[in-house]
């Protein structure tokens, strides 16, 4: 075939990809996932070194202006390229020019991380062949005069269709729409040659169907329609597309925008998310709880949806683990969360519900634990991983479809309308207990790329999706295949998926998993569509950690701590978490044990690794930290630090950063532990000294808790904090089975002491793990748990009592909220605050003192500024049924002197009405 012909056919989006091969309904119920319909050559794989910038612009780094550069195709994937020789299996050639301009300001900030080397311009006269090229193997070859190969490379092809299919981010109806009439099909593959859509009447049935689907030249689309209504039945797409290093082939794959699928998400599901039948009963009229008026409202609790209810025995046996047990309002999980929310929780963030690569749907397993085990056996386990590929848990940060919901939740997997049903009804059941519901979203990876089977993105546009290094392999800085959400369309991906959820699920918030690796004008397009969309504001908050290729804005302003500034978008702290809990999240081997932080005995109780050789400034040094994360990590805000110098919080140093970093206090949330690293239970078993009672344990940790309810901005709690969870001292539980990740509703048991945790993430730290656990003075009893139950509901109660503890704006805590007791002469296991409630609306007080006195014997502390107030204690206190009788029976003022009494280990309130 003439390459001109070749062009044309693909242009017409021809019923035939350049193979010859046409599709076929028979196509449609192949086993395999892939078809090779023609290999490349051996020796053909290359680099993709060189970067497509505009539809006409290209840049080779490394590479001069000398010699012909040429533009190869070859239809069928043909092309082979060996340095001294002529380029052999090519369909034709454009000849490129030197490029000697200045790109635009927008494309040079765009790829401002390629290296400098020769810019190539596809000539004026072949622009219009572009689209039809880019659906071919293209190699990118610079040639000596007689014609010869002197260096060849593949091209990164973003830049080139993001500005050829521009128009493609505004279609709003990728994926499958179905009114009562028809039902149209769409599809992004720009580079597609060929592609179908193949109808199943069931989730396992043979094809009843195969439509050949139209390209269109503006907007890469392919689309297809259908005079009917086929809710409920099922839909693949079979897609021709070259594959560098492959060849072309024939792909079976799922749509990225299905919004359901069938078990092990074989097929995907076509539904109209508005039908009534899709919706639980009073879908429409059940209101979203409206407990959260500024972001700084917001007090969050991480739950994992199986853990919430696989080990509750007050679940029925069939919604164990699945969404429905939320619906079960009389379990003791609902009724935990049910009190939790009376005390002032505002929002339920459920760990990842989109649908999952990982679990199996059809056959997961629970591991068979052997009975009886010491608590630091290796035997438990072992039970667990023996089966971890194929058990029923993992924490989901995998993702496979981004818009439809887990199927293993589900009471029924193989019926795609089950699983978005059963999910409705999980959140009505938590609005109704009026919790709101955030939603843990990972767009930041795929579970996998390339031709893999379980790979959607990148079967349907080869080498778009994901980000790619310098030499086009796919980035795995965070620990699976990255994407790019800088392309265009994974952008509107991330967007038009948010939306989505909010939208037609109600979900209320969303935790963004390593955002910095999404660029921050993205983020803020996406803040700006959902709450469009939505008709409120939907609040955002994510992992701002700033590594990998992307960092100190490498390729973007990042989505990151230093950079989101400004934007409302909330991040995580690490500042005052390491402070509190002490050390960091890397630390392995002694450094666990010898880095104690401030609750847990820096310096004041000193553990037995940690000896005499750390000075008292390393605890007045730590104090100031916490304090960076009570006054919001606002970055204009003013403390007198240890040495008795003033400094704005973005001058105090963190580890070579800035720890103030936040201009607004909704742009930090607090916290001391979450499904990361080791419960703060297990890290104080490493760091508090053996000698420490059960209840100084429970009273501890309800110290990390205090500091989070007391610091301005987001409070961030992870589920079981409150009842002492342990993993048995696993640090990273994320494949751990549901031994490991218990919790206990009745409020026996924390599970320390469960059996020496998964060796492959544990086992280097087993030396200093299995003591421990064998150590019986260190597990709870039902006594100490309970306590620290009703000691956290306490301190939400305070944090909702007023909205001091929850300051709108910066400027309200720098002049609203002042630390007492510091400086160098500063008492420095002691933390005062001081809020100014004049005039505040929701403050309830004209002043509020909250004390966190983390030693172990009490304090007094003389504050002048406070002589002759009336201060009482906070109402919450006196109430009969305080969980902590102690701020009665031994927290003293004396309004003459000025003079403050706090018992060890506490953390409590005192006001003037």
């Amino acid at each position: 075939m003439k390459p001109g012909l070749a062009l044309a056919a693909l242009t017409l989006a021809a019923s035939a990809s350049a193979s010859g091969k046409s599709q076929a309904l028979e196509d449609c119920d192949r086993a395999e996932f892939q078809t090779q319909l023609q290999a490349s050559p051996m020796g053909s794989r290359m680099e993709a070194r060189a970067y497509w910038l505009t539809r006409q612009l290209a840049q080779w780094p490394g590479r001069d202006a000398s010699g012909n550069f040429k533009l190869y195709y070859s239809a069928t994937g043909q092309l082979l390229t060996v340095e001294g020789a002529a380029v052999r299996g090519a369909d034709g050639a454009l000849s490129l020019d030197v490029f000697k301009g200045n790109v635009s300001a927008a494309i040079a900030q765009r790829f401002k991380f390629v290296a400098d080397g020769v810019r190539l311009s596809v000539r004026p006269a072949d622009l219009a062949r572009l689209p039809a090229l880019h659906k071919q193997q293209l190699v990118l070859v610079q040639e000596d005069a007689q014609g010869q190969v002197r260096h060849a490379t593949a091209l990164q092809l973003a830049g080139g269709l993001d500005d050829l299919y521009a128009p493609a981010e505004g279609v709003k109806d990728l994926g499958v729409a179905v009114n009562p009439k028809q039902t149209h099909f769409k599809l992004w593959a720009p580079t597609a040659q060929q592609v179908s859509v193949c109808l199943y009447a069931s989730g396992t049935g043979p094809a009843s169907g195969r439509q050949a689907m139209r390209w269109d030249t503006a907007t890469g689309v392919w689309s297809a329609r259908q005079g009917t209504d086929l809710s409920g039945q099922y839909y693949k797409y079979l897609v021709d597309v070259f594959v560098p290093g492959v060849g072309m082939v024939r792909n079976r794959v799922t749509d990225p925008y299905a919004v359901s699928l069938t078990t092990d998400s074989k097929r995907s599901y076509i539904a109209d998310l508005n039908a009534a039948s899709l919706k639980p009963a009073g879908w429409d009229g059940t209101p979203t709880p409206r407990k959260v008026q500024a972001q700084t409202d917001m007090v969050v609790y991480e739950l994992h949806v199986r853990d919430f209810s696989i080990n509750d025995s007050s679940v029925s046996a069939a919604h164990r683990g699945k969404y429905l047990a939320f619906t079960e309002g009389r379990s003791n999980g609902m009724k935990h969360l049910k009190a939790l929310s009376d005390a002032g929780l505002t929002d339920v963030h459920l760990l990842p519900v989109f649908d999952l690569a990982t679990i199996p749907e059809a056959s997961c397993v629970t591991p068979v634990v052997p009975a009886v085990q010491a608590p630091d056996s290796e035997a438990q386990q072992a039970a667990v991983m023996a089966s971890a590929a194929k058990d029923c848990f993992n924490w989901g940060y995998d993702p496979y479809h981004f818009n439809a919901p887990e199927g293993s939740y589900a009471s029924d997997a193989a019926n795609g309308a089950v699983r978005i049903l059963e999910f409705r009804q999980m959140v009505q059941a938590l609005h109704q207990a009026h919790l709101r519901v955030g939603m843990d979203v990972v767009y930041n990876h795929t579970a996998a790329s390339g031709q893999h089977e379980k790979s959607v993105l990148d079967r349907i546009v080869p080498g778009y999706y994901q980000r790619l290094d310098a030499a086009g392999v796919v980035e795995r800085s965070t620990c699976c295949d990255n994407t790019a959400t800088e392309n265009m369309m994974m952008g509107k991906l991330m967007i038009d998926s948010t939306v989505l959820w909010a939208t037609h699920y109600k979900i209320d918030s969303f935790r963004f998993d390593l955002m910095a690796h999404q660029p921050r004008s993205v983020m803020q397009t996406l803040q700006t569509r959902v709450n469009h969309a939505t008709g409120r504001s939907v609040n955002l908050i994510g992992e701002g950690w700033n590594f990998g290729e992307v960092a100190d804005g490498a390729r973007f302003v990042q989505a990151s701590q230093l950079s989101l500034n400004g934007s409302g978008i909330g991040t995580f702290s690490d500042r005052g978490r390491d402070a509190v809990r002490g050390g960091r999240a890397s630390d392995s081997g002694e450094a666990l044990v010898k880095n104690q932080g401030y609750i847990n005995g820096l310096v004041y109780d000193r553990n037995a690794l940690a000896g005499a050789g750390t000075p008292l400034s390393a605890l007045l040094q730590t104090a100031d930290l916490v304090r960076v994360g009570l006054a919001g990590s606002i970055r204009d805000y003013t403390l007198t630090t240890y040495l008795d110098v003033d400094k704005r919080l973005q001058d105090i140093d963190y580890s070579g950063q800035s720890a103030g970093y936040a201009s607004q206090p909704g742009e930090v949330v607090n916290y001391v532990e979450n499904h990361d690293n080791q419960t703060l239970f297990d890290i104080n078993a490493y760091k508090l000294p053996l000698s420490t009672s059960r209840e100084d344990r429970a009273r501890v940790q309800m110290l990390g808790a205090a500091i989070n309810a007391f610091s301005q901005g987001v409070a961030y709690f992870h589920a079981g904090m409150d009842i002492l969870r342990s993993k048995s001292m696993d640090g990273n539980s994320y494949d751990s089975g549901d031994w490991f990740n218990r919790l206990d509703w009745s409020y026996s048991d924390n599970y320390f002491g469960s059996g020496a945790p998964p060796k492959g993430d544990n086992g280097g730290n087993y030396g200093l793990i299995k003591p421990l656990l064998a150590n019986p003075d260190i597990q709870p009893t039902a006594s100490e748990i309970a306590l620290a139950r009703d000691m956290f509901r306490d301190l939400l109660k305070l944090r909702a009592s007023s909205t001091l503890f929850r300051l709108r704006s910066s400027e309200d805590i720098m002049v609203r909220l002042k630390f007492l007791n510091t400086g160098a002469g500063q008492n420095p296991t002691l933390l005062v605050g001081h809020l100014d409630g004049t005039g505040y609306p929701g403050a309830g007080f004209r002043e509020l003192l909250y004390f966190v006195n983390v030693d172990k014997t009490a304090q007094q502390l003389l504050l002048p500024s406070e002589q002759g107030k009336p201060y009482v204690l906070h109402p919450l206190h006196l109430a009969a049924g305080a969980a902590d009788q102690r701020p009665v029976l031994q927290a003293r003022f004396e309004s003459a002197s000025g003079r403050f009494s706090i018992p060890a280990r506490s953390a409590l309130v005192y006001v003037v009405e």
